[in-house]
């Protein structure tokens, strides 16, 4: 509600402000049930070789001398490129088409990419 004591300008800033935040509520309501979904996905497959964080920092992840995500050469992948290496497989990792649906192959990786930022 508006206080009836706001006028012109500073009216116009309070309605452009709640404006705002009431957009990024709806959007954030939206976004992180995705999110989410990418988390538990990636928890599930893939934390096991690529870390809890990205940084490839497990037992299973240096054995195998997967790349952490801080390391150019992955940095540098698009989103495409890592849904392609998830869903048929790269190098010593097996591919998990047919293992994950198309949507949460592409949740993990935009929580795997999530960790670049």
């Amino acid at each position: 509600m508006i206080p009836a004591r706001m006028q012109g300008e500073e009216r116009s800033t309070f309605l452009k402000i709640a404006r705002a935040i009431t957009l990024a509520a709806v959007l954030a309501t939206a976004i992180v049930p995705v999110f989410a979904q990418g988390a538990d996905t990636y928890k599930a497959k893939c934390q096991m070789c690529h870390g809890a964080a990205g940084l490839a920092d497990s037992g299973a992840g240096k054995a195998m001398h997967v790349k952490p995500i801080t390391d150019p050469d992955v940095q540098k992948q698009t989103e495409a490129q890592m849904i392609e290496a998830v869903t048929n497989g790269s190098g010593k990792m097996q591919a998990f088409k047919g293992k994950l649906t198309d949507a949460q192959i592409k949740d993990a990786v935009d929580f795997f990419r999530s960790f670049i930022k």
